[in-house]
């Protein structure tokens, strides 16, 4: 029988059947035609991500289908599965596929989740005894696409990922599920008329976020008085601080007034200290790194930089972006190395490569687990296919093949300069920074940018040499903490055990690299954005009143904790590994869910809630207004406004039926395109209608006599 391989999506689908001749394309499946490596052909079908889902409480229990806190809590005996909304048809095909087959290859995405939908697939199917086989790859180049099916792997290393991933899905449920149910309808009763999800990684996420606008609620602002001073020596001028920092203005006059110090009192350098610095070139990026650095150059919201990395690795121009590796091994070095001269054409930029040998910061297969750092494919692009990248893809591929050739580049070097300048006994300090060698740096165009943060540069200056001195006391102000941006919250769900006290969970914390994994960070940022307890505005996130309602009502609880949910995912790792079972992990979450269902509503009675919502709008309040678009052309007393699937006049009810279409011969009309009628009564060439044979066609349209009709060229 010919194999069947089940691909993640169509796209993925599309790139393996590019690997080998085609036989037919299906809208659910291709064929390939035999080759070397499948004899007699082969079958690739696909997933549209999960077609196949857990199934909702009121299946198990129609008990479950109401929200009552009697009916909690929620622990089916079993889970059971059920085929996603919309997907049945495709399900079908699979399963067609999957059941008459004796080989199927997993080629969905080489993760865990992709471990997950292949399996939750295959096991709804019924099918038994199987012969699966594994795709591991992390490139969808042709010639990696066809050596990953020359040497497929088996699937041990496949299940228990699959098991891992199927108790994590099962305990977000259970969570979800009940703490959901639990907090709604106890802070209903309470008066507040709303739902909060609750969830295993989201909620300690949002407690993060409200502990950092509460400190800068909460902070109190104090001036600070320091002495200041302005040099100026025989080749230039430079800045000196004196190391005094005081709360009052008349401590440092005394301190000047002690050293009988005037604002023009002469100084002398005492001492010129010249330290030769050098910084390497960056590491390569990880998911998480590029989104951070992509979010604070150009405001990408990490969801967007995943997608769009999905997409360049669907064009075959990077390596899989789910990663949370920063290294590489030596075959990907070799190949980097042997076109390393391709990708500095790619980014118009040349320079002397310092060495072809690899180093240990970069190359390091200890350090590379599923997934290598992200890097370019072998693949070099043409200007005409990077000229169809849109800005983002640009922005992000550049930002790769950059941080990729920075490794054959020259380590940055500066000279720091300390120097010491006395005036009547009193020491001021200054460092500034010359720049030797750009290296890797000229790269970057947007070193020119951050250059502003760097130490000053300084004229040249001698020991001993005397200097004429302006000097003042310089008052500020104590600052409080900024509020995260989108790119920073992704580092702070990473690194939050830095924010964790008790060094044993700051440990495990980072040891688990933080809240969530690479892939799911940017998701549920997404999610708590959807659920209303946090909003981005100008990449800056902010708590809503929704979001401090939730984290006043887990306060103190272990749902506020990273700590909890960096144990249970210590444990979920254990399963992955082969140490720990499903079955035990869930029986711990099944624990904490009755010691929520016990400590929550006293806990919830006795905390102060000092947020109210405005009421929700009705249900039957009229949500659609009709907008105006133009002055009626036919009665020229009413508008022309947008209705729902239509445009009319306003003036109807005296009798004016002036109308247009909201879909014209399956192209739907613009606002833009009916004023334009009104006004001008003719469009600009409108693409993409359909004919009734089934052709598209471009055509502008007129209003003649009241009536629209084509106008071709």
């Amino acid at each position: 029988m010919k194999p069947v391989i089940l691909a993640e999506k169509p796209s993925q689908a599309k790139a393996y059947a590019e690997a080998f001749t085609v036989k037919s394309r299906q809208k659910t499946h291709i064929e390939l035609a035999p080759s070397q490596l499948f004899p007699h052909g082969a079958i690739i079908t696909w997933g549209i991500g999960h077609l196949v889902e857990l199934k909702e409480p009121k299946a198990y229990d129609a008990r479950w289908n109401r929200w009552t806190l009697g009916s909690l809590p929620i622990l089916p005996e079993r889970y059971e599965f059920q085929i996603a909304k919309g997907k049945y048809a495709q399900f079908q095909t699979v399963k067609k596929f999957i059941l008459a087959a004796d080989v199927v290859i997993n080629a969905c995405d080489v993760d865990r989740e992709g471990s997950n939908i292949f399996y939750s697939i295959y096991n709804q199917t019924g099918a038994r005894g199987k012969t699966i086989k594994r795709l591991w790859i992390n490139s969808l180049e042709i010639d990696e696409v066809r050596k990953g099916f020359s040497n497929l792997h088996d699937n041990r290393k496949d299940l228990l990922m699959y098991e891992e991933a199927k108790a994590r899905q099962i305990s977000d449920w259970l969570v979800g599920m009940n703490g959901s149910r639990l907090y709604s309808l106890l802070l209903k009763a309470r008066g507040i008329q709303e739902v909060f999800p609750i969830g295993r990684v989201q909620s300690p996420t949002v407690y993060l976020i409200y502990q950092r606008q509460k400190e800068i609620e909460t902070f109190v602002s104090e001036p600070f008085f320091e002495i200041e001073a302005t040099f100026t020596a025989e080749h230039g001028t430079y800045k000196g601080k004196a190391k005094a920092k005081e709360p009052k203005r008349e401590i440092i006059r005394d301190l000047l007034a002690k050293h009988n110090i005037l604002p023009n009192s002469p100084g002398i350098i005492t001492s010129v200290e010249k330290i030769d610095k050098r910084t390497p070139p960056p590491q390569l990026h990880s998911l998480s790194t590029l989104q951070a650095t992509a979010n604070r150059l150009w405001k990408t919201s990490p969801a967007d930089v995943l997608k769009t990395m999905q997409g360049l690795y669907e064009k075959k121009l990077v390596t899989y972006p789910r990663t949370d590796a920063r290294h590489i091994t030596q075959n990907e070095f070799s190949y980097l190395a042997a076109q390393v001269n391709d990708y500095q054409q790619l980014i118009g930029h040349s320079f002397p490569v310092a060495s072809l040998a690899p180093k240990k910061r970069y190359v390091d297969s200890s350090k590379v687990q599923e997934h290598y750092a992200i890097i370019p494919t072998k693949k070099i692009p043409s200007q005409a296919v990077l000229n169809r990248l849109s800005g983002i893809e640009r922005n992000l591929y550049e930002e790769v093949v950059r941080t990729t050739l920075a490794m054959f580049h020259t380590d940055y070097l500066y000279t720091e300069t300390k120097v010491t300048t006395d005036v009547n006994g009193l020491p001021f300090f200054t460092v500034g920074k010359t720049e030797r060698d750009k290296g890797w740096k000229a790269l970057f165009a947007r070193s020119a940018k951050e250059s502003d943060k760097d130490e000053p540069s300084l004229p040249p200056l001698r020991a001993q040499e005397p200097v004429e001195s302006n000097i003042a006391i310089k008052e500020g102000k104590t600052m409080p903490p900024k509020p995260y941006t989108e790119g920073q919250l992704i580092a702070m769900m990473k690194t939050c055990g830095k924010l964790v006290e008790d060094k044993d969970e700051t440990e495990i914390l980072k040891e688990v690299e933080g809240l969530g994994t690479e892939a799911t960070r940017s998701g549920i940022i997404e999610t708590i954005k959807r659920h209303g307890y946090i909003t981005v505005t100008k990449n800056i996130v902010s708590i809503t009143d929704k979001g401090r309602i939730l984290c006043q009502a887990i306060e103190g609880n272990l749902l506020a904790s990273p700590s909890m949910t960096a144990k249970w995912e210590t444990y979920l790792r254990k399963i992955g590994n082969g140490e720990g079972t499903q079955e035990h992990f869930l029986e711990s979450i099944a624990r904490f869910i009755h010691k929520l269902l016990k400590e929550v509503p006293p806990q919830l009675e006795a905390q102060k809630i000092d947020i109210t919502l405005p009421p929700k709008a009705s249900r039957t309040a009229k949500t659609y207004a009709p907008k105006e678009v133009a002055p009626c052309p036919a009665c020229k007393q009413g508008t022309i406004v947008a209705r729902k699937g239509f445009y009319g006049c306003s003036a109807y009810k005296n009798g004016c039926k002036m109308t247009f279409p909201g879909i014209f011969l399956k192209k739907k009309l613009t606002q833009a395109q009916v004023k334009l009628l009104c006004t001008k009564g003719k469009t600009n060439v409108i693409k993409g209608f359909t004919a009734n044979n089934g052709n598209k066609f471009d055509a502008s349209l007129a209003l003649v006599n009241g009536k629209l009709e084509l106008k071709f060229l």
